[in-house]
């Protein structure tokens, strides 16, 4: 089972509804229990970052997710600003992040000919093995809507590579925990592949 995390965060249930298409069972919940009894765990993420980060602990999930992840290793899925979350904080706003990876979040430099934020199909490339990506082709394209992206201090944490006039990190993993800057849920069949991934496991 697949806990998606509610936190009120804004419409959630794309992701559930593209899960069901792949027969994969979830739960939309901001349950405690429900999310210790789940076997991976998918954090969405939309709008602001200082939004969201309040939310998720104003919700008083925080200490649950922690233990099922940092201290029974179940695997997690940050997507988009869930994503972002993961790491120290961003540069969009003053809040901290859940600092599970060493990463800081940085808005795109203004750069002539490209309008912020990044909006659209971009293909991404692989840095490194992992079973979420195993799916992945070459030139996958997902579909983004974002104005920050992750910038890890470990490149060893970059999962995959993508471009918006500077090479930027499109997803990161560390251990049981993966973070894309894309939204699986709206990218059709490349979304559906690695969340089928996700969903399947090692």
């Amino acid at each position: 089972m697949i806990a998606i995390i509610d936190y009120d965060i804004g419409n959630i249930a794309a992701v559930a509804n593209m899960l069901r298409r792949l027969n994969v069972p979830c739960i939309i919940t901001n349950l405690p229990d429900e999310i210790d009894r789940a076997d991976r765990i998918i954090l969405p993420g939309n709008g602001s970052f200082d939004a969201c980060v309040k939310n998720l602990r104003n919700s008083g999930l925080v200490p649950v997710i922690e233990h099922k992840v940092l201290e029974q290793g179940v695997p997690l899925l940050g997507i988009c600003v869930g994503a972002q979350m993961l790491g120290k904080g961003s540069e969009e706003g003053t809040e901290a992040g859940l600092g599970w990876l060493n990463m800081k979040v940085r808005r795109f430099p203004d750069m002539q000919g490209l309008r912020i934020p990044c909006m659209g199909w971009n293909e991404v490339r692989s840095a490194k093995h992992h079973y979420i990506t195993q799916y992945i082709e070459p030139k996958s394209r997902f579909y983004f809507v974002h104005s920050y992206y992750m910038d890890p201090v470990d490149e060893s944490d970059i999962l995959l590579f993508s471009d918006y006039g500077i090479e930027f990190s499109a997803a990161v993993s560390k251990m049981n925990i993966v973070g894309v800057q894309f939204h699986p849920e709206k990218s059709h069949r490349f979304g559906k592949f690695l969340l089928a991934a996700f969903a399947k496991g090692e």
